[in-house]
């Protein structure tokens, strides 16, 4: 049910007041009109400064009233079948008067053909008129919106476009997320950086995309640049990635295929698993959002709850996506010393987990399973709960290949087969800083070629974390022997992973 159909209904439900939760004012009284319009209902709009204005067409003069009281008794006196629009009606929340003569209009209008229609950037009503308000969420504008802006924007005389269809296709979709006057002025910039609008710039929409995405304090946009040859290892992980590459297209739709919900990544800390959800974004070509829960939590009560469902809605809004929550057991890890609102905002996020069709496929990653909630990990939040354990033989080969060729080096100068050997019990990011700290040694020896002996005198240097954190890292892979995961590895690698024992580590001295 969309917007306009969901008025509708309210207003033959004779709901009093309905409070509309939108930033885009314009767009929400232009459906708000054309809803009275089709119903012949009458409608006029009140705020502070221009008092009350006619929305739909009507003879007469329309009643004056400066202050939020005297609207409030203008509307009780009105007669006939009538919508009366607020603007900005929450500024006046605080005043005891305006609350006590809201809820007794509220009560009378009951029994009449009136309504009441609030419009407002924040939902937060007070405890006195929970019970007389309605709350609707206008939504953000979808691809055939944002394709009437464009294509409004492109009628203007002297405007050059020079759009394939796919690309054109490809511009609206890089917009999703925006509210029409943010995509409009993108639009505009796009136009105006080069003269012309053509498929290059998706680019630029994209970049604008994400500062706008950015100030939403709680999401942030993450640019497609890992690939499956960026990660080392994580076989069974990557295929079951690739099986499921084109489940969001129209063909999986049409097969009857499900969009995936997501996966839980755990393990020992530096295997890679923030590395992973930017690869899935790169390996599925799909915008990658990481919600900052941290930045969810606002001083003001209800405040939190209101900017978790803001950037849930967001992402819903930009999908197909990827919501990324890193390190999610420090997030929400509650403890109840909050007075309940890291509680709430968990309860917010499992229930959108459970209930959203969006195709929003979140990736969960977490280093210590004790600290979340057992109803976290349950079936059917996730599609399949993955364990990065320690990297096996052949996986740090591959790890010692990825990083030697990121720093563009060539990998037959190195003896892989006794790097990976040496470098047992060592996580990807110990592997990673032990090329680095020999390409210092190199460096600074008259700027020579490093080797693999100044990696090799790199690794000894090093107490990994399968010595300093023994007991925890223990305790993890014994998560994954009770068959509580799925190893994000290759049978075999996984079986010689777990034969793994750090004894000859407890010997190095850094």
């Amino acid at each position: 049910m969309n917007f306009n159909e969901q008025l509708d209904i309210y207003l033959r439900a004779r709901f009093t007041v309905i409070l509309v939760v939108t930033s885009e004012e314009e767009r929400a009284l232009q459906s708000v009109k054309e809803v009275c319009e089709r119903t012949q209902r009458r409608a006029m709009v009140w705020d502070l400064a221009d008092g009350f204005q006619f929305l739909t067409t009507l003879g007469g003069t329309p009643p004056v009233a400066r202050d939020p009281l005297t609207a409030l008794e203008q509307i009780d006196k009105a007669e006939g079948n009538f919508l009366f629009i607020l603007k900005d009606f929450h500024e006046a929340w605080n005043n005891p008067q305006i609350k006590r003569k809201l809820r007794n209009l509220a009560q009378r209008l009951k029994f009449t053909k009136k309504s009441i229609l609030i419009t407002s950037c924040l939902s937060k009503v007070p405890e006195e008129l929970k019970d007389e308000i309605v709350i609707v969420n206008f939504p953000l504008p979808l691809a055939d919106d944002l394709e009437a802006v464009l294509h409004g924007l492109t009628q203007t005389p002297g405007i050059k476009v020079n759009l394939t269809p796919l690309g054109r296709e490809k511009l609206v979709q890089a917009a999703l997320g925006l509210t029409a006057t943010q995509a409009q002025r993108v639009f505009a910039r796009a136009i105006v950086s080069d003269g012309t609008l053509d498929d290059r710039d998706i680019d630029l929409v994209t970049e604008e995309k994400k500062l706008i995405i950015r100030e939403s304090e709680a999401l942030e946009f993450y640019a497609i640049s890992e690939t499956p040859e960026n990660v080392g290892g994580l076989g069974v992980l990557k295929e079951w990635l690739r099986l499921r590459e084109r489940a969001f297209t129209k063909e999986a739709r049409d097969y009857g295929l499900p969009a995936p919900k997501g996966i839980a990544l755990i393990g020992i800390p530096g295997t890679g698993k923030s590395l992973t959800a930017k690869m899935i974004g790169g390996l599925w070509r799909l915008p990658l959002l990481r919600l900052d829960i941290g930045a969810l939590f606002g001083s003001l009560v209800g405040e939190s709850e209101e900017r978790a469902r803001r950037a849930l809605h967001l992402a819903e809004t930009v999908a197909p996506c990827i919501v990324w929550i890193d390190e999610m057991e420090k997030a929400l890890a509650h403890g109840g010393l909050d007075s309940g609102t890291s509680t709430r905002v968990f309860g917010t996020i499992l229930t959108w987990m459970q209930e959203k069709t969006a195709p929003c496929f979140v990736v969960a990653t977490a280093n210590d399973i004790s600290s979340l909630p057992p109803e976290l990990l349950r079936r059917g939040r996730f599609d399949e709960i993955f364990f990065l354990d320690l990297p096996a033989l052949e996986e740090r080969k591959e790890i010692f290949s990825v990083h030697l060729r990121k720093r563009n080096r060539l990998v037959q100068d190195f003896d892989l087969d006794t790097l990976a050997a040496q470098s047992e019990g060592y996580v990807g990011a110990e592997i990673e800083q032990a090329i680095i700290d020999a390409m210092y040694l190199g460096f600074n020896d008259n700027r020579r070629e490093f080797n693999t002996a100044d990696i090799l005198a790199a690794l000894k240097r090093q107490v990994p974390l399968s010595v300093s954190q023994r007991e925890t890292i223990e305790s993890l892979r014994n998560w994954l022997r009770e068959g509580r995961a799925q190893s994000a590895s290759y049978a075999e690698i996984e079986e010689a992973s777990t034969r793994f024992v750090p004894l000859q580590l407890e010997i190095r001295k850094p």
